[in-house]
């Protein structure tokens, strides 16, 4: 009899980790029946077809419809309505991905009804306790039955909370996988600057760029660190041109802080949030890509792409040992210098980091099948 596994996303970044998975547990030979729950903490037309029509992943079986609010009122209303759609299907297990509210907020759920949790990409630290990601994925690993990780630190960060290390697989990067399935479909950035009206700004981003993109509170919420930020990169497009998919939030916080004249003094070229495949396209053709994301960080990695981090520290610390990225924060000073050290001496090198092969959710799938009645 099939294994009954319940998929769990709620954000953005769930969904490229969850496609692969979703495509081997809907393998005819598998052993897994999976269903799909979306609880709608981040949902709109345009962001399903930009991810889960182009990743492929299936139409959600369920979709709670939750949206945004505190992260205690989002929390406690996912709580709410996703209870009755465990009653309903009783799975073996339910799989939760990442570190978002929707993670922590199902796995409590499952977890007091005594149904095992599964969740990939466990065991990931920054050790900034003011991030609310880390409060979920510490939480989410403590009451995990069964926990995958993407690098080996992550074990030894596990064992070290108390963690034992049987219920611990590692199996590598599902979001690896997706950037290696999607790779052939990236959107050139050539046809990604057609959308831009300005002709000279096309022109010059042709000659090589550098791809912006913002999005944490700790940066785009107070004005004085924004402003920073913005000025900071004024600065850089003046010696080589910026596109800025700009994220709604952010885009909010420009307008709300009156900064949007201080952008129109570079050549940075703003744009809407793109799709997976048109940003991927982008960020392998970058001379550099600086960030406050997390799984762009891992991307930029594995696409040898150098990465200038806007955070103060990084969940994925493989990326900065091992691979391409750099870790500044806000500060003007820090942002040039690793900015001048890609241009003048092209950056990290870098290598791609072990199980980072495309066949993450392959090893995830067929540990499902061994492990999940020992749970």
């Amino acid at each position: 009899m099939p294994v009954k596994i319940m998929c769990i996303v709620g954000a953005r970044p769930n969904f490229m980790k969850i496609a692969p998975i979703m495509r081997e547990f809907n393998k005819n030979d598998s052993g897994i029946t999976a269903r799909l729950l979306h609880t709608g903490q981040h949902y709109d037309a345009e962001m399903k077809a930009a991810f889960f029509d182009q990743l492929g992943i299936p139409e959600p079986d369920v979709d709670l419809g939750v949206g945004s609010g505190t992260h205690a009122q989002q929390t406690s209303e996912i709580m709410k309505r996703f209870e009755p759609e465990l009653d309903a299907w009783t799975p073996n297990a339910i799989l939760v991905v990442g570190d978002v509210n929707s993670t922590i907020a199902c796995a409590l759920v499952a977890v007091k009804k005594g149904i095992p949790v599964i969740h990939v990409e466990a065991g990931l630290r920054s050790y900034d306790r003011e991030m609310p990601e880390e409060i979920n994925r510490v939480l989410t690993d403590q009451i995990a039955s069964l926990l995958f990780t993407t690098e080996k630190d992550a074990e030894a960060n596990l064992t070290r909370e108390g963690i034992n290390s049987g219920r611990i697989r590692f199996v590598g990067n599902v979001m690896i996988d997706t950037l290696m399935m999607n790779r052939e479909k990236a959107v050139s950035a050539s046809q990604t600057f057609s959308r831009i009206k300005d002709g000279g700004l096309v022109s010059d981003l042709t000659s090589g760029y550098a791809l912006v993109t913002l999005h944490r509170p700790s940066n785009v919420d107070v004005p004085a660190v924004l402003e920073r930020i913005l000025r900071t990169l004024v600065g850089i497009s003046h010696r080589i041109p910026i596109v800025f998919p700009v994220h709604p939030r952010t885009r909010g916080q420009i307008d709300k802080f009156n900064l949007k004249g201080l952008l129109q003094q570079g050549r940075i070229a703003m744009m809407p949030p793109l799709g997976y495949h048109e940003l991927l396209g982008l960020m392998e053709s970058a001379k550099v890509v600086l960030t406050d994301s997390g799984g762009i960080q891992e991307e930029t990695t594995a696409l040898g792409v150098p990465c200038i981090t806007l955070r103060e520290n990084t969940e994925r610390p493989i990326t900065v040992t091992q691979g391409t990225n750099t870790i500044v924060g806000s500060d003007p000073e820090k942002i040039m210098l690793a900015f001048n050290e890609v241009m003048e001496n092209g950056g990290k090198a870098g290598r791609v980091p072990e199980l980072w092969d495309g066949r993450a959710a392959e090893r995830i799938a067929r540990e499902i099948g061994k492990s999940i009645k020992l749970v």
